[in-house]
């Protein structure tokens, strides 16, 4: 990605994963985070919500400022086995009823990705199937209180503690649970690289 790295890099995200997955792939960015309205239609599918959000936040960028940019934005959503999006948990009460019901069963979780480059705007939305084992209630407080999930869609970050004793496994990319799918990023910043 020589060409591409010569570009100024913003990545739309105040999230240290994303930041850290990332660097990961050898870019230099800033990180530039504008703040958006991230409601969503009422019938929007489940699968559908994190990229409705990451196009949202990308659109927050989509001005002339910006124009040389290579501008990277996301959004993560967890929806559990009846289909419910578990969005981030307030309190500590609510992260844990979130850990209980997704203990013993599987959930879902969707990233979606928006670039813009040159006006053009891409976007997609990868998927990863998480297998959670059955969690104890004092595996759900002791997570709780000593990681304070209350940043995270479904009350976890799969690179944390709970993700160690917690997930039995996943159908898809470890990265993708963490906030990032950095190999579908790469594909797609290939995509743009091999158009200029």
């Amino acid at each position: 990605m020589n060409k591409i790295k010569t570009f100024p890099i913003v990545l739309g995200s105040q999230s240290p994963r994303r930041k850290e997955l990332l660097s990961a792939l050898d870019l230099d960015f800033k990180v530039l985070v504008k703040s958006i309205d991230e409601s969503m239609p009422h019938d929007i599918l489940p699968e559908d919500a994190a990229e409705f959000i990451a196009l949202k936040k990308l659109q927050a960028f989509n001005t002339i400022a910006f124009n040389d940019k290579l501008i990277i934005t996301a959004d993560t959503v967890v929806v559990d086995s009846t289909g419910r999006v578990l969005g981030k948990p307030l309190t500590s009460n609510e992260a844990k009823s979130i850990l209980k019901d997704l203990s013993g069963n599987v959930h879902l979780v969707y990233t979606g990705v928006a670039i813009l480059f040159n006006n053009v705007i891409r976007s997609f939305t990868c998927k990863t199937e998480v297998v959670f084992n059955t969690l104890s209630d004092e595996e759900i407080d002791y997570y709780v209180y000593k990681y304070k999930p209350f940043d995270k869609a479904g009350s976890y970050g799969i690179q944390e503690w709970i993700g160690r004793i917690g997930v039995a496994h996943i159908n898809g990319t470890y990265e993708n649970v963490m906030g990032l799918p950095t190999s579908q990023l790469y594909k797609e910043l290939i995509k743009i690289e091999k158009g200029l």
